[in-house]
């Protein structure tokens, strides 16, 4: 197989692997408090990488340290808490749909920050996608008043956190494998995720059936959506591009629409048509 044959073999294995991450988000959240699978979620991943990947971290210089810590704080940290926070109050749908405002706020911050070369028709998807986004969610809130739509504002923040990252990486860590980049990012979480969950009340809940359930699901989603697919898309960014990598946000709202409809997740014409807008808008954003 081939590079180009190689890169979107790597988006689409990506996108089912994270499609499927927030119906395990909400699952985990039946038993555990947001911290609780926000923490989790990172414990696992740090144990299952570092068992692979420890001698990894070798390969990372004293320079590059700083970098894998600033990326493990946007690019897992601060989104592991937001998106199970999120999913609190808003459908595990929803939440992935808005994560496909991921390219665009990479192309956006990529200009602004980073000095990156950019087309009108890639601002004109900017702003396709911000429409789409007030649509969705305007007409979500209407729909669903049991749900605080405000809440979709840390989905926001998160996708700024990812665009922020993968911009890093590309920029200061390309150099870096994407197994020493991964494990060095747990590595460095590792301690205070353990810390914050420490100060939850999991003693507590630790023999409920439901509790153990619910760290199972998370278990799954530290190992395969958080560990594996972080190794996965940080090779697919070093292979190809940041908004080329973020375009794995085309497909996951497909694959996380299907399993929303599994567990009874409905959404009205009106959001269907602002995630549809939403799509163009990255598609624009990521067309050279």
């Amino acid at each position: 197989m081939d590079a180009k044959q190689l890169k979107w073999a790597y988006l689409l294995v990506l996108s089912l692997i994270w499609g499927s991450s927030f119906i395990l988000i909400k699952r985990g959240l039946v038993g555990l408090t947001a911290i609780q699978v926000g923490s989790f979620r990172i414990i696992f991943a740090a144990l299952f990488l570092l068992i692979i990947g420890f001698k990894s971290l070798k390969k990372i210089s004293r320079r590059q340290w700083k970098f894998v810590a600033i990326t493990s704080l946007f690019g897992t940290f601060t989104p592991a808490y937001l998106f199970a926070i999120a999913e609190t109050e808003v459908d595990s749908s929803i939440v992935a749909i808005l994560n496909s405002l991921t390219p665009l706020n990479t192309l956006v911050l990529g200009i602004l920050i980073f000095g990156i070369q950019f087309q009108k028709r890639q601002v004109l998807g900017v702003f396709v996608g911000l429409i789409g986004c007030l649509l969705l969610v305007l007409s979500g809130a209407s729909a669903h008043p049991g749900q605080n739509y405000y809440y979709v504002l840390l989905v926001v923040i998160a996708t700024l956190c990812y665009a922020i990252n993968v911009n890093l990486i590309k920029k200061y860590l390309s150099d870096l494998n994407s197994l020493s980049i991964t494990t060095g990012n747990f590595a460095v979480l590792l301690l205070p995720a353990l810390i914050i969950l420490s100060t939850t009340d999991i003693p507590q809940r630790i023999n409920f059936d439901t509790t153990q359930h619910s760290i199972f699901f998370v278990m799954i989603l530290g190992v395969l959506g958080t560990g594996i697919a972080n190794v996965l898309f940080f090779k697919l960014i070093q292979m190809s591009s940041p908004v080329f990598a973020t375009s794995v946000t085309y497909l996951i709202p497909i694959v996380a629409f299907f399993w929303g409809l599994l567990d009874n997740e409905m959404l009205t014409p009106i959001q269907f048509f602002g995630a549809f807008i939403i799509l163009i808008g990255v598609y624009l954003s990521a067309k050279k």
